[in-house]
């Protein structure tokens, strides 16, 4: 039997709940009233949308002390919204801002947990090109760089997800890094300070310490770093 698509698709339709959706791209969660200025409604409307995406599936709810935060309610869901954004068209770039932010998310950005844009479409390159990956796989030489940086690789191998599947970026139309190593090594550059979370959603920014450390390590050259 066929899925049933379509309750999820309308889901996604609604331009106010595909805003909130997209917001959660960024692999964090969101209190309520953020994803309500986000979408630009009010509470009470952003409070009937999320109780829709949560009776649908496509986000859950996490409580921390007497505040709820949303997020994605997997990596699955975040890989329907990245491949919806590959094939929908570009929104009109209206005011300065939104051309700034749309330089920073094409720069680098989260792709739900793993890095995208051209920074993360230059890491993957830099990571085959060294022969750290090859034909889905790491390498004994990656296994032995990426352990230093302390990334987990073993456990991201037993993840109850893809090791390490190319995600075609949807700005660079190249592939970067997705799937549970992608996220580990996200993770890893994140603590250790090479990337750092941007202003905008979604935004990362790498620092002056990530560029070298990216370039050294991963070959990764003409990054911009702020």
């Amino acid at each position: 039997m066929e899925a049933d698509i379509a309750p999820v698709a309308a889901l996604m339709a609604d331009p106010t709940r595909a805003t909130m959706l997209t917001a959660l791209l960024s692999g964090r969660a969101l209190a309520a009233g953020e994803l309500a200025r986000l979408a630009g409604v009010s509470a009470p409307t952003a409070s009937a949308h999320l109780a829709k995406l949560l009776d649908g599936g496509l986000v859950e709810a996490v409580k921390q002390g007497r505040h709820r935060y949303y997020r994605l309610k997997g990596h699955e869901v975040a890989e329907v919204l990245e491949t919806l954004a590959r094939i929908s068209a570009r929104p009109a770039v209206r005011s300065l801002r939104q051309s700034s932010q749309a330089r920073q998310l094409e720069e680098a950005r989260t792709c739900y947990d793993h890095l995208a844009g051209r920074a993360g479409v230059a890491l993957f390159d830099g990571m085959r090109e060294r022969g750290y990956l090859a034909g889905g796989e790491v390498t004994a030489e990656g296994e032995r760089v990426l352990g230093r940086l302390g990334v987990d690789v073993e456990g991201a191998r037993r993840a109850r997800r893809r090791f390490a599947p190319e995600c075609l970026d949807w700005t660079e139309r190249r592939a970067h890094l997705g799937g549970a190593l992608g996220a580990a090594l996200t993770g890893v550059l994140l603590e250790e300070e090479w990337l750092v979370r941007g202003r905008a959603p979604r935004s990362i920014v790498v620092t002056e310490k990530g560029r070298r450390g990216l370039e050294a390590t991963f070959a990764c050259k003409e990054l911009t770093s702020h």
